[in-house]
């Protein structure tokens, strides 16, 4: 009488199937992340009058101020424009991610809440 999947010997085919296949997805996501941490997102405020660039890594690459958007009277508009472009430029950072490992995952992983 034979035996399915006995543990005595190693590990059943499945489990090291699933095991490398885990190992491989792991690999795809590292190297997935670290494309991601490189690549730039630039958004805009104000019609254009300020524009935030960040990368993936979520670090500020650049800001650029048009000299319209400069109100030595207003220096609150240029400040809360420059929060918008900023924010923004990360919202897309952060979305770009989160669809990187929704297709590595197949849309399983991403929403554990942990």
């Amino acid at each position: 009488m034979s035996r399915r999947g006995g543990f005595p010997g190693g590990m059943p085919g499945n489990m090291n199937n699933l095991m490398k296949q885990a190992q491989r997805m792991q690999r795809q996501m590292e190297e997935n992340q670290k494309a991601l941490e490189t690549k730039e997102f630039t958004a805009k405020a104000g019609g254009g009058a300020v524009e935030a660039t960040v990368t993936g890594g979520k670090e500020v690459k650049s800001i650029k101020i048009s000299k319209e958007a400069v109100d030595p009277d207003d220096v609150e508009m240029l400040q809360d424009l420059i929060v918008a472009a900023v924010n923004e430029a990360l919202k897309q950072a952060e979305t770009a991610s989160a669809e990187a490992i929704n297709k590595m995952t197949g849309g399983l992983g991403g929403g554990f809440g942990f």
